[in-house]
């Protein structure tokens, strides 16, 4: 499958740029991002022109980008070669303004970093890395430091930090992570523990650490595909600027008014410092308010744009207009993605137009009670 995808001259074009860019173009991480579940045939075989159909439509969504292989992906319910063919497949389908996360965490460094690699291949811009847990009694500071440590030192891609401790029964204390995030290839943190107090730690506690990030002249986020088809555009009577350039000089100096242009499209750099994200969209507007740049989120998989305005509404600095999308959203997040998990994501999906479909066991589907009730709480959350 990689062999077909090298031969494509698109692909090709592709990967030479991000061999080029993908230890030196920072990503901007702010925004909404779905982590898109994977679809399965009733038999259980993956359904992969569901995840075709679902990733096609959530770049049509004002979404920042796409997160591969999360929790809610099921990934620890699927083999190394589905794993593969799920990343090769969203890759495939994202829009190329869409910032790509692949979920890349497993229990050794050793695996991780092969995951990541992979992952790097086809293109993918930030791996995120969740705690190793098996092993609780050794998951002591010294040991979570030196697997992302050896990980960032040797990935080839940025890292965030996947911290979900109602799955892995290990929290990430604060200080560790702000420990971490002076490393320069960490550059955020999904902290799902729906701790808002710990977000705003976590915030202050990496306020020093002054990085840029490549974005659009309208400040949105710039992926090296979009730089790769600017290059393009280039080779055919445009103007390419060195990678040097583009990926903006000194990280401790970075200027937010200098303009550089790849074929037609204007870029610069944005400050951007340590990148935290949520996973709770019950909340989202609190987690913002403490100082959050984005968030991650199940709810998003059913309802992308319910999730944005929040999003939208905070960043306008209309806190009002952000409470009340809030407030709409609470109960339903909460119930379907926080109590009901997977299925209950699943379902929202299929009510909501997009394919959910059944989840591997031991999950189990839901009763004909709890998807009315999946019903009513979406009612007027639609997508």
């Amino acid at each position: 499958m990689r062999n077909g995808a090298l031969a494509s001259g698109r692909w090709w074009n592709d990967l030479l740029w991000r061999t080029s860019f993908r230890l030196k173009l920072r990503m901007l991480l702010h925004g909404i991002f779905p982590p898109v579940t994977t679809p399965f045939y009733p038999d259980g075989k993956v359904y992969f022109k569901k995840l075709e159909s679902n990733v096609e439509r959530y770049s049509r969504t004002p979404v920042s980008g796409i997160v591969v292989l999360g929790s809610t992906g099921e990934a620890i319910l699927l083999s190394d070669q589905e794993r593969s063919d799920v990343l090769k497949v969203a890759r495939d389908a994202s829009a190329p303004n869409k910032v790509l996360i692949a979920g890349t965490g497993v229990e050794s460094a050793f695996e991780t970093l092969r995951s990541t690699e992979y992952a790097a291949e086809l293109g993918y811009d930030i791996a995120m890395v969740r705690t190793p847990h098996y092993y609780k009694k050794q998951m002591q500071t010294g040991n979570i430091l030196a697997f992302y440590r050896t990980v960032a030192d040797r990935s080839a891609l940025p890292v965030i930090i996947y911290n979900i401790p109602q799955f892995t029964g290990y929290d990430m204390p604060a200080e560790v992570v702000v420990e971490l995030a002076g490393h320069p290839n960490v550059i955020g943190i999904k902290e799902s523990s729906g701790d808002v107090e710990k977000v705003r730690k976590m915030v202050e506690g990496t306020r020093h650490i002054k990085r840029s990030a490549t974005v659009t002249e309208t400040f949105e986020a710039v992926t090296p595909r979009m730089l790769a088809a600017a290059s393009v555009t280039s080779a055919e009577g445009g103007e390419l600027v060195s990678i040097g350039a583009v990926a903006g000089g000194s990280e401790s100096k970075p200027s937010s008014s200098a303009v550089t242009i790849v074929g037609k499209m204007k870029t610069r750099q944005k400050e951007v410092g340590f990148q935290v994200l949520v996973g709770a969209a019950q909340k989202l507007q609190p987690s913002l308010d403490a100082g959050a740049v984005g968030a991650i989120l199940a709810f998003a998989c059913p309802a992308p744009t319910a999730c944005y305005e929040i999003y939208a509404a905070w960043k306008e600095g209309d806190s009002d207009l952000a409470r009340l999308k809030q407030e709409r959203i609470a109960k339903a997040a909460q119930v379907v993605a926080g109590d009901l998990g997977v299925p209950g994501v699943k379902y929202g999906m299929d009510f909501n137009g997009y394919y959910g479909g059944p989840s591997r066991l031991p999950f189990l589907p839901l009763t004909a009670d709890v998807k009315a009730e999946v019903e009513r709480l979406l009612s007027d959350i639609r997508n």
